[in-house]
């Protein structure tokens, strides 16, 4: 694909080299940042390796009105196959510090790391994080959770870079944090929205041995209940109340429905895999058709928990 958004990629990309030492890319396949394996080009891309880069790369952005994204470990998002228009910055600040009982992490830190090296420290309540795929930044941003535990019951605050390029720590009864809801979803439509820079969150000590056991524990269940091993973003959709998207899913089914590349998984129902080289196109179908028919069986309407980024423009294309 031929860059063609309203900004000359060569010249910006030479800027952000000159003024922030962070190198590009133009027309970046994004596919293989993401845990499904799907995405057309970034018009530009960029990957940041600390704080600094980040915020100076987000900052740079929004100076000059230019469409960014800020992609963490790729999970949890279905990327268009027309691409990203504007700039993606691919977020690996992987800084982190253990004071205590607390635990800081950069918003580019998997969150997988996350529960080992609080382990290693001795220090439980993070264990849930081995079963989320994405980065602390993300967590935060979605309230991540997992084994009946979420960030909400351990986080104490994030350090935040608001719409006017400030710095601010905000405490955690502050960010609106619910079911795999925050703030941070509810941006207004004309301002930027805040971006998580780091975040802390307050542990309990511990048998390192006793949490790894529990860790492990994790591991075995995952190994049985998900379809790990192959591209897919998660969880596709939101649990409604007092109920299981993956067994409304099951109950009607579709187990094993396939649309091109992507089917809904045998071992799972609420995964989407892409096990034949599927396209963000063949995923979107599946999930949109999935939730049109159980909404059609059992009256309930289910709520995407992927987000399909990028250029939609258009949707649904012809098939």
């Amino acid at each position: 694909m031929t860059t063609t958004a309203a900004f000359d990629a060569i010249a910006v990309g030479s800027d952000i080299q000159r003024r922030i030492g962070v190198k590009t890319s133009r027309d970046e396949p994004l596919a293989r940042f993401t845990t499904m394996r799907v995405g057309g080009p970034a018009d530009l891309f960029a990957t940041v390796h600390n704080v600094f880069e980040l915020r100076s790369l987000v900052r740079f952005a929004r100076a000059r009105g230019l469409p960014h994204l800020v992609l963490g470990r790729g999970s949890d998002i279905v990327i268009s196959d027309h691409g990203v228009r504007g700039l993606v910055i691919q977020d690996r600040a992987e800084g982190s510090r253990v004071e205590g009982d607390r635990y800081t992490a950069e918003a580019g830190v998997p969150m997988a790391r996350a529960a080992t090296e609080t382990q290693k420290a001795g220090l439980t309540g993070l264990e849930f994080g081995l079963a989320i795929p994405g980065s602390v930044g993300g967590a935060v941003w979605a309230n991540a959770g997992a084994h009946d535990a979420d960030m909400a019951g351990v986080l104490v605050s994030a350090r935040v870079l608001d719409g006017q390029g400030a710095e601010a720590i905000i405490p955690v009864a502050d960010l609106g944090l619910s079911y795999r809801d925050s703030r941070f979803k509810h941006a207004a439509p004309d301002a930027p929205p805040d971006l998580v820079l780091d975040a802390t969150f307050e542990l309990s000590p511990a048998d390192p041995d006793v949490i790894k056991a529990r860790l492990d524990e994790i591991r075995r269940w995952r190994q049985t209940h998900q379809p790990l091993g192959l591209p897919s973003a998660g969880s596709v959709f939101r649990n409604p109340e007092g109920e299981s998207a993956g067994r409304l899913i099951e109950d009607v089914g579709l187990k094993g429905h396939r649309i091109g590349g992507a089917v809904v998984s045998e071992k799972h129902a609420n995964f989407i895999v892409n096990d034949k080289k599927g396209t963000a196109a063949d995923v979107r179908r599946l999930a949109e058709h999935v939730r049109s028919v159980v909404a059609e069986r059992h009256g309930t309407e289910l709520a995407f928990e992927v987000e399909f980024l990028g250029d939609w423009d258009g949707w649904p294309w012809p098939a």
